[in-house]
């Protein structure tokens, strides 16, 4: 085993001359094997060791036992000590986890803070091959992609330091064994074999099938998370090169995209592309976001709708309008409505702009365009409203016969979705629309050879 594992070590770089390691220690099997096996290599390579160990307080006297013994061992093997007890039912109401979860975050908070102390490099845990196999196998069955499929990492960046695992090449097997060779005698956690949990319950029922058929099947699933690993860098580095060309905008919660171009690249790039956005704005691992979830906003842009939206977890927003894909997790989703009345003359100021009224006793020479319209005063009923839309609003456009829904006409003009909820109509004081600024006007109030008064109504931005 231990042939094994220096090699392991030295094809993957994962020690080097003088390092500072903090060995992640519960007193089971595997941590008290990997810090049994580090402490041999600690003259060799001019390392330091330091054990870290913490008490979720989870099994009562159990685990408290399970503190007690680490300590002693450590003692005995004049090994620096790091332990704390934290109360994980109490973090995990605070903040509404799974018990699983919260008891990670404190571990990996307790760790960070110990590599701080002892200004660490390393951080050795001892994940061995058979959690690979069964990580791979949990990562398959909830739909994870990418560098999810490849499951545990052999040594990743964390917290100014690497986290390494220099058992992912052998099995539990070979630890139970290695510990029985060298006289160590480690906690058992009965939890482990209970079938409450799905890890729990691949451990116990699937790995056996698998090992009988065949017994080094956790060396098979390691290589293939090897080979994967090197593709999906290979391809995160093609689509880093064609992601850039898709952005509108890139902030630190919303990223603004083209649909067309990024539908002008590969599929596979597409979905990576999109993975690598979201680890961008929730900048953090999401285990909730799976492989729907991917196929779901490459349906959204592929759909010749021109709008749509999706929900994702944590709050983040989706929205489609037309060329533009908006991923947000400050979007409005619901705009808040406005009304108010427009003095002749008088202006009206609204968040991006102002409506200004002015009356003349002769044609203004003003160029019209679609911000400026003039009215027949006398036409009108006063007083004008300036709101937002309301539903079953409509106009008799200036030009057409009938009339046409102020949705269509949004529509038509390719408004962005995210600005109609917004956008300000003027209505006469009977409720008919007159004009939505910078779209269109009604046939309300034209102006005719007998007007004697003119309504000049003009939007400008602010």
């Amino acid at each position: 085993m231990k042939e094994v594992v220096n090699s392991f070590i030295k094809k993957h770089a994962l020690l080097f001359e003088g390092a500072t390691v903090v060995v992640g220690v519960s007193g089971g099997p595997d941590s008290l094997a990997l810090l049994h096996f580090l402490k041999a290599k600690e003259k060799q390579m001019n390392l330091k060791v330091v054990a870290a160990h913490i008490d979720h307080m989870l099994r009562g006297e159990e685990s408290n036992e399970d503190f007690i013994f680490v300590k002693k061992y450590c003692e005995k093997e004049s090994i620096p000590f790091e332990g704390k007890q934290i109360n994980v039912r109490q973090y995990q109401e605070e903040y509404k986890l799974t018990s699983q979860v919260a008891a990670r975050e404190c571990r990996y908070q307790f760790f960070e803070s110990v590599l701080q102390k002892h200004s660490g490099q390393l951080l050795a845990l001892a994940h061995h091959g058979d959690d690979q196999v069964e990580t791979i196998i949990m990562r398959q069955l909830r739909g994870a992609y990418g560098f999810g499929l490849a499951g545990i990492p052999v040594k990743r960046p964390f917290s100014g330091a690497v986290i390494i695992r220099p058992f992912l090449c052998i099995s539990k097997e070979d630890i139970i064994k290695y510990c029985q060779e060298e006289n160590l005698f480690p906690r058992i956690d009965k939890s482990n074999f209970t079938s409450k949990y799905v890890r729990n319950r691949i451990r116990n029922e699937i790995l056996p099938i698998l090992k009988k058929e065949n017994p080094s099947v956790h060396v098979r699933f390691q290589q293939q998370s090897e080979l994967m690993v090197d593709d999906e860098l290979f391809l995160t580095q093609l689509t880093e090169q064609e992601l850039t060309k898709t952005y509108l905008s890139k902030q630190q919660k919303k990223v603004v995209l083209s649909i067309s171009k990024l539908l002008d690249i590969p599929i596979p790039l597409q979905r990576r592309g999109f993975q690598l956005i979201l680890n961008y704005l929730y900048e953090q691992n999401m285990p909730q976001i799976t492989a729907l979830h991917i196929e779901q906003f490459l349906h959204l842009i592929k759909i010749p709708h021109p709008s749509g939206s999706l929900d994702f977890p944590n709050g983040l927003k989706i929205v489609k309008s037309y060329d533009e894909c908006v991923l947000s997790f400050d979007m409005q989703t619901e705009a808040s409505s406005y009304e108010f009345e427009l003095s002749i003359p008088g202006i009206v100021t609204l968040k991006k702009g102002k409506i200004i009224g002015e009356v003349t006793d002769s044609f203004p020479d003003i160029q019209l365009n679609k911000n400026v319209i003039i009215c027949d005063l006398k036409k009108l009923t006063l007083p004008l409203i300036v709101r937002t839309r309301q539903q079953g609003d409509g106009m008799s456009l200036q030009g057409m016969e009938g009339t046409k829904k102020l949705k269509t006409l949004f529509i038509d003009e390719k408004v962005d979705r995210n600005d109609r909820d917004h956008w300000p109509v003027v209505v006469n004081n009977t409720g008919d629309l007159l004009w939505v600024p910078g779209l269109r006007r009604s046939n309300i109030a034209l102006p005719t050879k007998e007007t004697k008064q003119f309504l000049v109504l003009e939007y400008k931005d602010l």
